[in-house]
């Protein structure tokens, strides 16, 4: 009976285990290696077409209120009437609004105009304050307002300025997302924001980014982030560095201050191009070589011309994707700008750096520092 008893245990166990691994799929972190699996979960859209990704409702502009209608003139409803929405200066338009409990899988947008002047923010279940809230531009690794290739896992940007997004975002209640146009003129937004309504796990942390620029760094140390309290995990920056001098420009270290950390850190990198998972200055046969990786990329090096652009700038980014940074309490994040003096000595710099990083936490988060103004949002 004892063995009888212990052989349907062990049955019982493996039941239960392979129903866990078996079970009811929410759709979520797709990959190759689930994309044939079946779901309950249901796809929506959002854009200027379907403004409430409702089932059914796309594609039900008329011409009367269509924004492009003259072009449609001769085609009539159910043609490209809507295709895009157009911002007046001051104006915030809420891009999505979406009620249940899901994840965004994707962001797709293409706006005109100065990418620094049109403020991105995302607000997750009804929070009075955003989690996310950045430039559109500096958001999508296009800090100098330029266009540039950018080719990784969560952020692509192609031809001729068409902004993606993969980052998961899961909300649970109520996802809010804007644009706020800081400009003196109107812009155009073409945009797509693809979602799924689901059931979120139950440790999901909510997606967060924000964004500072320091147009002269004092004391050589920029501060990237300070203000994250709770428990989550850093999940990577992007950064435009603008530089004052000549020579070589990142010898600074990245340093992460966790948990408690006060007067030395946690973690300490070895050098700027090492923490963007280059080396040795990003440079072959005497110039410097952009990539664009999954992970990493120098995706962006704007050389002086001989006339306006007298001084050179940089985009780059990286993204713990497979190396996320887990903090249980609390986060700081700093970078050295260090250069190098002719005699051989560090050179205390006072580069141009703007940022934006990316992590994920329990809400609610602390109290972002106030976005900086549209002067000191220029780019210089």
């Amino acid at each position: 009976m004892k063995k009888i008893f212990s052989t349907l245990l062990s049955c019982c166990v493996l039941t239960i285990l392979f129903a866990q691994k078996t079970g009811s799929f929410n759709g979520l972190d797709m990959n190759l290696g689930n994309l044939y699996r079946l779901s309950d979960a249901k796809t929506r859209s959002i854009g200027p077409e379907n403004l409430t990704g409702e089932p059914g409702k796309g594609g039900m502009a008329t011409l009367a209120n269509g924004s492009a209608r003259q072009a449609a003139a001769e085609l009539g409803q159910g043609w490209k009437v809507n295709p895009f929405i157009v911002i007046e200066p001051g104006q915030t338009f809420t891009m999505a609004e979406i009620s249940g409990s899901g994840s965004i899988q994707h962001i797709w947008m293409t706006p005109t105009g100065n990418w620094r002047y049109s403020i991105f923010r995302i607000y997750w279940d009804d929070e009075p304050e955003a989690s996310v809230e950045t430039p559109v531009g500096d958001f999508f690794g296009m800090g100098w307002g330029k266009y540039a290739p950018l080719n990784s896992l969560t952020v692509t940007v192609n031809p001729g300025s068409a902004f993606n997004s993969y980052w998961p975002m899961p909300f649970r209640k109520k996802c809010r997302m804007t644009m706020t146009n800081i400009n003196t003129e109107r812009m155009v937004l073409y945009y797509q924001v693809d979602y799924t309504l689901t059931q979120v796990p139950e440790d999901a942390g909510y997606f967060h980014a924000q964004f500072r620029r320091k147009s002269s760094v004092e004391g050589g140390v920029c501060t990237l982030v300070d203000s994250i309290e709770g428990k989550g995990q850093y999940v990577g920056v992007s950064l435009a560095w603008g530089v004052h001098n000549n020579g070589w420009w990142g010898e600074g270290e990245i340093k992460f201050y966790m948990d408690g950390d006060t007067k030395y850190p946690t973690i300490a990198g070895t050098g700027t191009e090492d923490y963007f998972c280059g080396s040795y200055d990003f440079e072959v046969a005497g110039k410097y070589v952009e990539f664009s990786t999954p992970y990493a990329g120098l995706h962006q090096v704007i050389r002086p011309d001989g006339l306006y652009n007298s001084q050179e700038r940089f985009g780059l980014y990286r993204w713990h994707i497979m190396d996320p940074i887990r903090f249980d309490k609390s986060l700081k994040v700093t970078i050295q700008d260090l250069g190098w003096k002719d005699n051989g000595k560090y050179l205390v710099q006072q580069s141009d750096i703007s940022s934006v990083v990316f992590w994920y936490q329990a809400d609610p988060h602390r109290h972002f520092p106030p976005l900086p103004s549209k002067a000191e949002l220029e780019q210089k």
